[in-house]
């Protein structure tokens, strides 16, 4: 690998329930190429939290060894997904008066403005990891993308500022550090997954990206081509998994087994009469029979209890069934059947599962909506490379925290 290394990025998507690394080479006028992907099971972390750092920082180089025994070479270093219910977002506002005595709108404007929405009040053991500009106002004149080269006094801008726990952020780059490598950026991972399955028209329409993962369920919403909301829920599919699990009385394995391959997340009379005899999952009450109609009424009421707290964040932004983009769904809570009727009976939205797009290579081996936040990374990754920017935390000494204006905007947009 190391001739081609300097053309390749590497990314790290660490969830509760699976690890997942991935390798992407950039090559002259061509699409991102996928050269390598690995998938481990996760340990020590649990509701986004490390808990066990030596499970965690064991299970995290196991999955770098595999990956770099794959491309045949050192990785120096990820970039790397950060989620979980320990991410909070607030809307921010900077001010400033513009310097030009003319008083054009210059770059040096647009970051102290971007640097004044920063400045706001942390709460304790937090880290901000994003600050995103959503619209800048010139003189009380709204929603302009793009104020360079135009003439005012008061410079506006409104800030999505997503922060995560400082703990969390430590743990995880110890890990990974005793694992022989190191973190070079972090990326909110719904944003990352918002990056591989959305298109610039769903953007601008107004879209919900629907990132439902082991121990959280993320949440980002865009309209008009920048992101509207961020949020996370301490809910996901691992308590779907759980309550198959109490319900019938089995192991974790054995009712995630089950939920995957006859579960539903609507049941839409499917299954309604059909037994499941138990001795295929390998479980020791080899002659157990469930009924499939109990197990879907299982998903099916945790499911709804998920989509209740969704459409609760869309009424707070005002925007419940008001995203003509509809709802793409992405994490591995994505592949129950059954999810997309239910995202439309709950939500009355339109409903499609996010696939990653714009990359080319071992494709077949990534085309999962679980691979959307890794592959996003790699994307994202990609537009850094191109100085197209997005922001680092202030612990992690590479490039600019803030970019240029025009390229910001062209890196929020595919």
């Amino acid at each position: 690998m190391s001739s081609r290394s300097s053309n390749c990025i590497f990314a790290l998507d660490v969830g509760s329930s699976s690890i997942r690394s991935i390798v992407g080479e950039i090559l002259p006028n061509l699409p991102l190429q996928i050269i390598a992907a690995n998938t481990t099971e996760s340990q020590g972390i649990r509701r986004g939290q490390i808990f066990d750092q030596d499970d965690a920082g064991e299970a995290i180089q196991t999955n770098i060894n595999e990956i770099e025994q794959r491309t045949g070479g050192k990785i120096p270093s990820f970039i790397a997904s950060v989620g979980g219910p320990h991410i909070q977002s607030i809307t921010s506002r900077g001010v400033i008066a513009a310097s030009r005595a003319d008083g054009e709108i210059t770059d040096d404007d647009v970051q102290r403005a971007i640097k004044a929405a920063e400045a706001v009040s942390l709460p304790k053991n937090k880290e901000i990891i994003h600050v995103i500009p959503k619209e800048f106002i010139v003189d009380k004149e709204k929603g302009i993308r793009d104020p360079l080269g135009m003439h005012g006094v008061r410079l506006e801008v409104e800030c999505e500022v997503i922060m995560a726990s400082t703990s969390y952020i430590n743990g995880f780059m110890k890990a990974v550090e005793e694992a022989g490598s190191s973190v070079s950026g972090l990326v909110f991972s719904t944003l990352a997954a918002s990056e591989a399955v959305l298109s610039k028209r769903q953007k601008e329409l107004g879209v919900l990206v629907l990132d439902i993962g082991g121990s959280s369920t993320g949440l980002c919403v865009f309209e008009d081509g920048n992101l509207l909301s961020a949020s996370v829920l301490p809910i996901g599919g691992s308590h779907i998994t759980n309550d198959v699990a109490i319900a019938f009385q089995l192991s974790i394995e054995v009712a995630e087994k089950l939920k995957l391959k006859y579960g539903m997340a609507c049941a839409n009379g499917g299954g309604r009469k059909e037994e499941i005899n138990l001795s295929e999952f390998g479980d020791e009450k080899s002659d157990k029979k469930i009924s499939r109609k109990k197990l879907i009424d299982v998903i099916e009421a945790r499911n709804t209890e998920i989509l209740e707290l969704v459409n609760k964040e869309l009424k707070k932004i005002e925007r419940e069934r008001l995203l003509p983009g509809g709802v793409v769904l992405t994490g591995g809570s994505a592949r129950i059947p059954g999810m997309e009727e239910a995202v439309k009976k709950e939500l009355h939205l339109p409903c499609q599962v996010g696939f990653p797009s714009r990359v080319e290579g071992i494709v077949d081996k990534v085309d999962d909506p679980s691979f959307a936040t890794a592959i996003g990374l790699l994307l994202w990754e990609m537009k850094e490379n191109e100085d197209k920017g997005f922001v680092l935390p202030k612990k992690l000494k590479i490039g600019n925290k803030f970019s240029k204006a025009k390229k910001w905007f062209e890196g929020l947009l595919p």
